[in-house]
């Protein structure tokens, strides 16, 4: 594995934009959800970008699909939550299945990225 910036991963970009929709996506939650459903997908969706950049950045290669499990486990969290978040109807079904399309993207994505990386 070479030590690339994690801003060259196409899984990294991705989960930008997956964390940029659902902030644009939770504008549109009810106010009262500022601290409950808001907060809680934005920390899962940032989550995912972060731990790609930081297990990149770490010595090893194990270390590296540590992270990544990490990601997989938030995008989990996110596919959840926009289950939970469509059966509240706190958004429409189409704002809520884009951002769901993404992480779905994603997860593909960091799921094979694991497979890649090379055990310790």
């Amino acid at each position: 594995m070479g030590k690339e910036s994690f801003r060259q991963l196409v899984v990294w970009k991705k989960a930008i934009d997956l964390t940029f929709a659902i902030y644009a996506t939770t504008k549109l939650f009810p106010k009262d959800e500022l601290f409950g459903m808001t907060s809680q997908l934005r920390r899962a969706a940032v989550s995912i970008p972060s731990n790609i950049a930081e297990g990149q950045s770490r010595a090893t290669s194990g270390e590296f699909r540590q992270f990544l499990g990490i990601a997989a486990g938030s995008l989990a969290e996110v596919q959840t939550q926009l289950i939970i978040a469509g059966g509240l109807t706190m958004a429409s079904v189409e704002t809520l299945d884009l951002c769901d399309q993404l992480a779905y993207e994603v997860s593909k994505m960091v799921h094979a990225l694991i497979q890649s990386v090379k055990k310790p």
